[in-house]
């Protein structure tokens, strides 16, 4: 097991979001983390990095408490984050906003590289000299998921990585994210895209009102269609 959340409670304000939140993640698999809008999915993964600290419970990675650490610190630790709304630097080109990825003291030329990035995503090569304020959305995407990489993490957390793409861009995230998992780097991943998840996920989390509602494997999920129709058709 690389992750495990126990009881977490996250807060925005008074607003009480997770509601002892659980779940874990082993080495090489993917865990689709499901539910509609608004249920505490993107939340998830913000108390996981930090970014909104919950109140109270765990979240141990490899074994060792993250609770109180700044998000650079869990990103140094080996969690590499792809978020929902990219936030990529629109003043740096997009090599630079690669290199912003690569984590102290982290060997040069290792693992993930700028050339291996733009052979994944070719449209990135040719736009390598370019700010990100200049890209697509599409691009914007594929920029935000090759600079969390550059970082080499050992588990991704990514939110929604194909909304809004066209199907050529959705095959190059699914390829890159099946060849991550070939490297036995786990993801834990929130997507609104049912075929994404049925075709990429070990598992699945279901979520609502801020509480897991369902946990199985993908399988036993899109068989269940009492849960489906419940809690993720619209």
């Amino acid at each position: 097991m690389i992750l495990k959340l126990s009881s977490i409670h996250t807060f925005y304000g008074q607003s009480h979001i997770l509601h002892g939140i659980s779940l874990d993640i082993n080495e090489g698999e993917i865990v689709a983390l499901l539910g509609r809008n608004g249920v505490g999915k993107s939340t998830t993964l913000k108390s996981i990095m930090g970014l909104v600290p919950p109140k109270e419970g765990s979240v141990q990675f490899k074994g060792k408490e993250l609770s109180g650490m700044w998000p650079y610190q869990i990103c140094r630790r080996g969690i590499g984050y792809i978020p929902e709304d990219r936030r990529i630097f629109p003043t740096l080109t997009v090599r630079q906003n690669l290199l912003v990825g690569i984590k102290p003291k982290q060997k040069p030329n290792t693992g993930w590289t700028v050339e291996r990035i733009y052979d994944k995503f070719p449209q990135l090569e040719m736009r390598d000299s370019q700010k990100g304020a200049h890209l697509s959305g599409g691009e914007q995407q594929m920029l935000t998921i090759g600079r969390a990489l550059m970082g080499n993490p050992e588990l991704l957390l990514i939110d929604e990585p194909t909304e809004g793409l066209a199907p050529l861009l959705v095959e190059m995230v699914v390829n890159i994210l099946e060849e991550t998992r070939k490297q036995g780097i786990p993801i834990l991943l929130v997507s609104q895209a049912v075929e994404l998840t049925r075709e990429l996920a070990d598992r699945v989390y279901v979520m609502s009102k801020g509480e897991i509602v369902f946990k199985g494997t993908t399988t036993d999920f899109y068989a269940d269609e009492e849960i489906t129709k419940k809690y993720i058709e619209v």
